[in-house]
């Protein structure tokens, strides 16, 4: 018999070759089916999963939208219950969903309501304005610590016991009976380490910078200036421990007068709102506030009355010895000639602040990039002291004419 052809008809095998050939056909046959059948239970897979998908979309457009509102009190009455505020200046007692965890309910918060009972349904993220996110906002703080400020030993003394001192051993204060600073005024000429020192709390104490300016805070429209200065503590509750740090607060807290314009009375709006904050804060709590101004002699009566800023340090221009320390933190880091005589650079800045001798140095090394030079000279101190106090006299010049 001759030999048989492989396909669907296929014939009955006579010998032993035949029967070899039928048994392979038919393992191959059952292999294209199993891949047949896996590919078809895939496409089953994604089928199902796309039906499951929009009957889960068709629930969800079948549901009502949910109407937000703030929760006003947590009632502690075995009940899961609490008072929510629903504008226009409505409350309700009303039940918490069995999906949310009744304990992790706070008043404050924002929370999203049925629309039929109002039940508590979930809990919405915290809405903080744009403007409050984009501040300095520093968690670990940057690597500035007290050995990184000189000139200003008796500002640091006194700032550890206001600020760092309430952070670190509030305890002590509990033990003996009276209550910590709330925070710190710093006053002061520009460019003499208010900032500075306030970022060095911070990093000492390892607690969250929040820093903001107080230009920032004044707005045209009627209400905005307040709501910001809401944001920020809230922001610094959040953040806490932290330390708030207000630059430029004579920018919102000078002296209110009577004959007010439209935009004076917003910025006292702002001022009032700042108090407000102030006021409400817990002295043994675990954020301080620092504010800063150039101008203390503008600065609103009520914004320094005790119990708002219980201390007010003041930062005054360096003298010799303050300005060689200054000299010394900034040239640690420097390459220059062993032969300068840092005491003829100290004589040399009369006037000088802290900013003013980072300058210098800067400026140095600068002068000696220009000379393609890798060590700074004399020279190059002696340039960009001429440079740096050169410009301070011109723009104090400018100053007093103005004035």
């Amino acid at each position: 018999m001759g030999s048989t052809e492989i396909n669907n008809n296929f014939i009955k095998p006579a010998n032993k070759e035949e029967i070899t050939l039928y048994i392979q056909y038919l393992e191959k046959k059952i292999k294209n089916l199993d891949i047949e059948v896996n590919l078809l239970k895939s496409e089953l897979s994604k089928l199902e999963h796309e039906v499951n998908s929009l009957k889960t979309e068709n629930e969800r457009l079948g549901e009502l939208p949910l109407i937000a509102g703030n929760i006003t009190d947590v009632l502690d009455d075995k009940n899961d219950r609490a008072i929510v505020n629903y504008p226009p200046n409505a409350s309700y007692v009303v039940r918490v969903s069995n999906k949310l965890q009744y304990d992790k309910l706070s008043p404050g918060l924002s929370v999203a309501l049925n629309q039929r009972n109002f039940t508590v349904m979930e809990i919405l993220p915290t809405e903080i304005d744009p403007f409050i996110k984009g501040m300095e906002v520093i968690d670990n703080p940057i690597d500035v610590s007290y050995d990184d400020i000189g000139g200003l030993n008796a500002q640091i003394q006194e700032v550890r016991e206001i600020i760092e001192l309430p952070l670190k051993k509030p305890e002590l204060f509990e033990k003996i009976g009276i209550d910590p600073p709330k925070g710190a005024l710093f006053h002061g000429y520009p460019g003499t380490g208010k900032t500075l020192l306030a970022k060095a709390i911070a990093h000492e104490t390892n607690t969250t910078f929040i820093k903001v300016v107080g230009t920032e805070l004044v707005h045209k429209f009627i209400g905005e200036g307040a709501q910001f200065v809401r944001e920020i503590f809230k922001l610094a509750r959040e953040k806490a421990p932290a330390i708030l740090f207000i630059d430029e607060l004579d920018a919102i807290g000078s002296i209110r007068m009577e004959d007010a314009t439209s935009g004076d009375r917003e910025v006292n709006r702002t001022l009032m709102q700042l108090l407000s904050e102030l006021d409400g804060f817990d002295q043994r709590g675990n954020i301080k506030f620092i504010g800063a101004t150039n101008r203390f002699d503008i600065l609103d009566p009520a914004l320094l009355r005790p119990g708002r800023f219980d201390r007010i340090v003041e930062f005054t221009l360096p003298d010799e010895k303050a300005r060689e320390a200054i000299f010394k933190i900034h040239m640690k880091n420097l390459k220059f000639e062993d032969e300068i005589n840092l005491k003829s650079l100290v004589a040399l800045t009369k006037d000088a602040n802290g900013a003013d001798i980072k300058g210098i140095c800067t400026e140095a090394g600068m002068y000696t990039i220009r000379r393609n030079s890798e060590i700074i000279s004399y020279d190059d101190f002696i340039k960009a002291i001429d440079k740096i106090m050169m410009l301070k006299n011109e723009e104090s010049s400018s100053i007093e004419f103005y004035v």
